[in-house]
């Protein structure tokens, strides 16, 4: 079952007022390309000794630390600095690490992406793609045989496992879904549960524990591939349209020169062999190489969300 979410959100706008809030003042964007511009006074730049790098938390930090290894030492060599790879656990924090000047390149996920760039000035240039620039991951809700939901509807006086409150697939778009479309109101018609991860929901499904989930489905590939979680102990009544995945970027204070080698870092990171090719070229479409991406363009259909449930970029 598949349906055009961006049908959903042009009904939505045109009963919502623009109530979704701007970058943060401390920030300013002259060209309009929607991310902070760099500091017009060259004093403000930063340089650090070490650069900080995060990947977004959807999974075992652990795991993807490791995952990490190659790129990270290729970053290195690119930029001349130590890096240090962040184990962040949560969205929250690290947005708030790039926020106080902790956290320098990061991955941040689809749904955070906004709010980092409004909120942290994160300023996006890349995301994982095919060899052929496919990108993207679908929203699904899922449950597990036998669970007695077999389509949305079914929901209905159950407990609907998201992940958290800044997560595109794991909160924002199917809360807005089973609004807009299906008029089922979060804690009348369901009981939302927040599980805090991707992949927290899907073993909570795939072991009974919620009867139904909302998830990136690229997440769960990549935990099928690597025998986390088997296909048949999950089900899928609900497929969205395809999503612009995990941005990735830098923090806009960052010195010109510095920013310019992590750029080519990404774009010059030779992917064959390594272990980030083995964990995200199990996806659909595999994940290959780093694509440049224009945030303006690529994260309309998520901003369009946000403005559909309300979201407010303004730091708290």
């Amino acid at each position: 079952m598949r349906f055009a979410l961006s049908a959903i959100f042009v009904a939505a706008l045109t009963t919502l007022a623009p109530t979704i809030q701007a970058m943060d003042p401390r920030f300013k964007d002259t060209n309009g390309d929607l991310v902070a511009d760099p500091p017009s006074n060259a004093s403000e730049f930063i340089d650090p000794a070490t650069l900080v790098f995060a990947y977004t938390p959807v999974e075992d930090p652990a795991v993807y630390a490791k995952i990490w290894d190659s790129f990270i030492e290729h970053l290195a060599k690119a930029t001349g600095k130590k890096v240090q790879f962040f184990p962040v656990q949560s969205n929250a924090a690290q947005l708030e690490a790039m926020r106080a000047g902790r956290l320098h390149v990061a991955g941040f996920n689809t749904g955070s992406n906004p709010i980092a760039v409004n909120c942290a000035g994160f300023v996006p240039f890349a995301m994982m793609a095919s060899k052929d620039n496919k990108f993207g991951y679908e929203m699904e809700i899922i449950t597990y045989p036998g669970s007695g939901i077999e389509k949305i509807e079914d929901i209905k006086g159950k407990r609907l496992a998201f992940t958290s409150e800044t997560s595109n697939s794991g909160y924002k778009a199917p809360a807005a879904l089973l609004r807009d479309k299906y008029k089922m109101e979060s804690g009348k018609d369901y009981t939302p549960v927040f599980s805090g991860k991707h992949d927290n929901s899907i073993l909570g499904v795939a072991n009974k524990d919620y009867p139904a989930a909302a998830i990136a489905n690229s997440v769960k590939e990549r935990m099928i591939g690597r025998g986390a979680v088997k296909a048949d102990q999950t089900k899928v009544i609900y497929t969205s349209q395809t999503f612009p995945t995990t941005g990735y970027g830098y923090v806009y204070n960052l010195k010109p020169e510095l920013a310019e080698k992590i750029k080519q870092a990404f774009f010059s990171f030779k992917w064959e062999g390594t272990a980030l090719a083995a964990e995200f070229s199990k996806s659909e479409p595999p994940q290959e190489k780093f694509m440049p991406i224009n945030y303006k363009q690529y994260w309309q259909v998520v901003r369009d969300i946000d403005q559909a449930m309300n979201v407010s970029y303004a730091c708290k």
